[in-house]
């Protein structure tokens, strides 16, 4: 069985056109999934989905948090980890099943933008190999429960990045994983608030900055300098 958890912070709007998206392939292929809500978020109307989804009020807010939380509750042997404003292509649970039982342990999803814009595209086509970019939360990780026990899970002192510091230590666990070419659809919005090359820009020196050890406190401070997020 497969755990969809989803890490959200008042996020009703995204998450009822996330489960609309992914309500057929549920139906079809089978899969729990679990909503890990921050403190701050309010109870969702989720519309028709009552019974279909799980709704897990986490005591802290921070996504290594509620990822963490909503891994303990979930009941699969395979855990995915979704962010609420990308949808996953229609073959999505097929495409996992078919990745762990061809031996992978873990796994990732090249991806593309909601925009159809040529240097978006451009970073979006770095998606479906392996980079120094890879294993960012667009991504969407996908795992056996039992590695991402083994591995200690999400490191919850991790403000920012705390997906690359993972995927950090499943690399040195020598995790065997896969980029299945099938793209997820990432929301634009940061590009559209900011600009491609300020995105760009930050990305690049936030990935530098983490792998010369900089703190998690330093590196989202940086960010939020850097970023416009609404």
């Amino acid at each position: 069985m497969i755990s969809i958890i989803i890490p959200a912070h008042k996020e009703e709007e995204n998450l009822n056109i996330l489960l609309s998206h992914i309500a057929t392939v549920q139906d079809r292929d089978g899969a729990e999934v679990i909503i890990a809500l921050s403190p701050q978020s309010q109870t969702y109307a989720l519309n028709d989905f009552e019974g279909k989804v799980r709704l897990l009020h986490c005591k802290e807010q921070g996504r290594a948090v509620q990822m963490n939380e909503g891994s303990m509750l979930a009941k699969g042997e395979i855990l995915v980890f979704l962010h609420a404003d990308v949808k996953p292509p229609s073959t999505f649970l097929r495409d996992i099943n078919n990745a762990i039982n061809g031996g992978s342990d873990a796994g990732f999803f090249s991806y593309k933008f909601d925009k159809n814009n040529f240097w978006l595209n451009i970073n979006a086509s770095f998606t479906g190999r392996d980079s120094m970019f890879t294993g960012g939360g667009d991504q969407c990780l996908f795992i056996r429960k039992s590695i991402f026990e083994k591995l200690g899970q999400f490191d919850q002192h991790q403000l920012l990045m705390e997906d690359f510091e993972f995927f950090k230590r499943m690399k040195k666990a020598l995790i065997p994983y896969t980029i299945i070419r099938r793209d997820l659809i990432v929301s634009a919005r940061k590009y559209e608030r900011n600009s491609y090359l300020r995105v760009n820009l930050s990305n690049l020196l936030l990935v530098i900055l983490f792998n010369l050890g900089f703190s998690s406190t330093r590196l989202k401070s940086i960010h939020d300098k850097l970023i416009h997020s609404s």
